[in-house]
């Protein structure tokens, strides 16, 4: 059984700040690379609070990201008011492009976008809004607490980039942590593919389209042949092999500046995700040997071959966490508490929870009531998020399993 936590009730006042909170959130811009106005908000949310301005940091993940970013990951502890151990609540503070310019619009216990060329920006503001108001509850009413670190991570929707370069020492040694991201606050993800991204650089002989095509040797010929390759064989879109499953997918080509030119350079980047490890690394060796028999299929009628030259790179690796493990018991004590029945999952994406658990530290992730992230049709439901919010003050109280 869990350990008797006592949330206090809210009243239907305090539900409407909560509530007015997120949607004020969700109105401030902050893209990947960008997050530096959420996170001033977020910073002077919790000293007017009653937190230490000393005790709110940022890091320097920005300065080893891949895109230039304005503010590093948000980090706030507190010491615990008993002996236990650290727990960490996390969310990351970026959007998608498309909520730029978001009006968050009320109807009912549901918010929309009121600019209908937009997303919301719910994922995640709307985890932002949850593990700000477990911190901010805390410090106003003074409530025993274990030790506690929340953290509001930058850039995870261009590859996690902010929790796979977070300075983990500002963490305070967490043994256990809890991210909100998108959907239902009692679906608990517990696991989560890995991914791998590729950049492919395909050359080939320019020469004139109408004059002398065969003296050419077509870059896009060989991207072709290559895709068509993967396609025909299974490795491309969703793969089965036996009992091992991935996803592949070539997403972009670029190439080509004129009809009456043999193109002589293609840039083509594409992407592998498995659950397994090993079968992922598969995957990209068998988009490297498509492309790599797409070149010897392709010469000029004077025997010149174009070349390929591949680079890639793990962006996340796959983890999945057993039933026992401490944060999905508590997870799911909690949730049963407020008498939901929890849903584990497994994620085909990433989240910042898979680089937290490479970090050492388990995590388990839950939503917060969103629908149709990174859609102009994204929506907050009110009511989920207040059961989220509930579900996140419990956890940083320090209900066990």
């Amino acid at each position: 059984m869990m350990t008797a936590i006592q949330i206090p009730k809210r009243t239907k006042a305090q539900k409407e700040l909560l509530i007015a909170q997120v949607m004020e959130m969700m109105a401030i811009p902050g893209k990947s690379g960008e997050e530096l106005e959420i996170a001033e908000y977020i910073r002077q949310q919790l000293i007017e609070a009653g937190a230490d301005p000393k005790a709110i940091r940022t890091d320097t993940a920005h300065r080893r990201t891949r895109i230039k970013g304005n503010v590093g990951n948000l980090i706030f502890k507190l010491q615990g008011t008993y002996r236990a151990p650290r727990r960490m609540l996390s969310a990351h503070m970026d959007t998608v492009p498309i909520c730029e310019g978001s009006r968050p619009k009320r109807t009912g216990m549901k918010v929309t976008s009121a600019d209908k060329s937009t997303g919301l920006g719910a994922d995640n503001r709307g985890g932002c809004g949850v593990i700000l108001s477990a911190a901010q509850e805390i410090l106003r009413k003074g409530l025993p607490h274990p030790p506690l670190t929340f953290t509001w991570f930058v850039q995870e929707e261009v590859g996690l980039q902010g929790s796979r370069y977070a300075t983990v020492s500002q963490f305070g040694k967490p043994a256990l942590a809890f991210n909100w991201d998108g959907g239902s606050p009692v679906k608990m993800t517990v696991g989560a593919t890995g991914g791998y991204r590729m950049t492919i650089k395909v050359s080939g002989v320019a020469a004139h389209a109408g004059v002398c095509p065969e003296r050419g040797v077509s870059a896009i010929a060989i991207a072709a042949l290559a895709i068509a390759d993967l396609q025909q064989n299974g490795w491309h879109g969703a793969i089965k092999k036996g009992k091992q499953t991935g996803t592949s997918n070539v997403g972009i080509i670029q190439g080509g500046d004129a009809t009456n030119v043999v193109t002589d350079y293609v840039y083509v980047r594409a992407e592998a995700r498995s659950h397994q490890p090993n079968f992922r690394k598969r995957i990209v060796r068998e988009i490297e040997k498509a492309f790599e028999r797409a070149v010897r299929k392709v010469k000029s009628v004077e025997g010149a071959r174009g070349s390929v030259e591949i680079d890639g790179f793990l962006d996340y690796d796959s983890f999945k966490l057993g039933a026992k493990e401490p944060c999905v018991q508590i997870a799911s004590s909690v949730i049963r508490s407020l008498n939901h029945e929890p849903v584990p999952a497994i994620a085909n994406g990433g989240l910042d929870a898979n680089w937290i658990t490479k970090h050492g530290v388990p995590t388990v992730s839950m939503g917060c009531g969103q629908l149709n992230a990174h859609m102009v049709t994204e929506t907050l439901n009110l009511r989920e998020y207040l059961t989220a919010c509930d579900i996140g003050l419990a956890i940083a109280l320090g209900a066990e399993a």
